[in-house]
This record gives C-alpha cells, structure tokens and sequence, in this order.
C-alpha cells in the first residue's frame, strides 16, 4: 500500500520548467499495458511520426519545449536547413520534429524496466532539455526484443527501412506488420526515424536495406543515414550497433547491415 501511494505521487509529477513540460512519459512507477502498439497507418503524401487516439498513453512521447519561436523544427535561421530537436530514449538517438510553438508527440514501444527520456533543442551549455526517468513493469505487454532504427540528416527527404527476417519475411512501408515484427511508420518528409520492432526475433540471419526513395526536385544532395541496431534492449546482454552510411542519389537501394541473431 505504501509503495502504491509513493508511485501514485511520483506519476502525477510532470516534468517541467518554465518554459517546457514533458507530458509523457512521466517518472516514477508505472504499470505495462497489454493494448499498446508500435504501429501507425503510413499516409501519403507526407507522414511524420504522430500520436492518434489509438495511441496507448503507456506508449506516448509527448510534451512541449521552447525553441525561441523559430517554425518546426528548432534551430532553423534564414536561408539555412532547419535542425530537428534531438530525442534519446534509453541511449537510442533520433531526432524530434518540433511543431510551431515547440510543442511535440510521438509513439514509442517502452521496454519492461528502467527507461529513460530525453529531449534536447541545440547543443552544449545553451542547449534547453527534457528528462524523464520510470520503471514500467510487465503487463503481458509486447517487449522488443530487437529494435532497428533508421534516421537521417536532410529534410523533404524519403528513406525506406526494409528488413528481412532469417524465415524470409519483409518488414517495409507496403508490409509494416510481418510474422516476428512491426515497421513503426513510414516517414516521408524527412529525418525518420523509422523503427522495426520485434518482441520475439527469429534467430538466424537478418538482412537491414535502406532505400533513398526520393525528395524533392532531381538533384538531391547526399543525405547520411544514421542506423541503429539493439538487442535485448535494457538487459544486461544489451547490444548495440551504430552505423553511419551515405545515400548518394533517389532510387538508390544499399544493404545497409546484415547481423546473426543467435
């Protein structure tokens, strides 16, 4: 009964400052959820990482942070390309469009255990965060297992994450749900990030392809992809692999990675 009222205290807690606050997650202690889900419908034209209702609380990245009044994504000057915030989650980096008045929300797949979020506008000693720290516990809640990230560094830009199970299955836009696995959204406006979970992958061989499907206009300039790939994320086997790899012009298909699950 104690330990119920000290968590009951620490979840209604939101994480603020004067000119932020970090709506979810929120620190403390909190129960799994058995009906949250990773998967968004992917929408043409345009799709960038977005919560809905169907969007599990359990399951929400959402909150608000001063980006000096400049539009969409922060940092952004005259005749410059904007930055996008930067969101790390449990050592995952990605970055966080931010809308107009800093205000942002995104779904996320939280593993069971210790979590940690934090969101960041501009570097060093002047940058502005966010931080938040809980402990979800089990619910018959789908736990990834393998985590695929894929972002990169140039806006209006459209890279595709494809992965291919060890049993031949293909996770991409046009198949997000597959047997051991869901492709989180498809982000066609630039920066990603796209996710693959898996809460039981396969073990054998996976195959990681990244697609530059395009941007606007014919002569897009190189765009750098970021991949990240995470085994038994927040256990004591944790391992994780960063890559960096340029995509040099639209219609270009590489094989970014290819990994054994034992």
């Amino acid at each position: 009964m104690r330990t119920a009222i000290f968590s009951a205290i620490l979840v209604c807690a939101a994480v603020t400052t004067a000119q932020a606050q970090l709506d979810a997650p929120l620190n403390g202690w909190r129960p799994g959820d058995p009906d949250a889900s990773y998967t968004q419908i992917a929408n043409y034209p345009a799709s960038t990482p977005a919560l809905d209702r169907s969007t599990s609380t359990t399951a929400q990245i959402r909150g608000k942070i001063d980006s000096a009044g400049k539009p969409a994504t922060a940092g952004a000057a005259a005749g410059q390309a904007a930055t996008p915030a930067r969101l790390i989650v449990n050592g995952n980096a990605m970055p966080l469009r931010l809308d107009a008045d800093g205000s942002f929300g995104r779904p996320y797949s939280f593993g069971v255990g210790a979590n940690s979020v934090e969101v960041r506008v501009g570097e060093g000693t002047g940058a502005k965060r966010l931080r938040s720290q809980f402990y979800q516990t089990p619910a018959s809640q789908p736990v990834p297992r393998l985590r695929i990230i894929l972002a990169w560094d140039t806006d209006n830009t459209d890279l595709d994450l494809h992965v291919v199970t060890p049993s031949g299955q293909h996770a991409w836009y046009g198949q997000q749900a597959i047997a051991s696995g869901t492709l989180d959204v498809d982000v066609t406006t630039g920066y990603g990030p796209e996710i693959f979970s898996s809460p039981a992958p396969e073990r054998g061989l996976y195959q990681v392809y990244i697609n530059y499907y395009g941007g606007p206009g014919e002569n897009r300039a190189i765009t750098t992809a970021r991949l990240t790939i995470v085994t038994d994320e927040g256990l004591p086997r944790e391992k994780r692999q960063e890559f960096t790899i340029p995509m040099r012009f639209p219609g270009e298909l590489l094989l970014a990675q290819q990994f054994v699950n034992p």
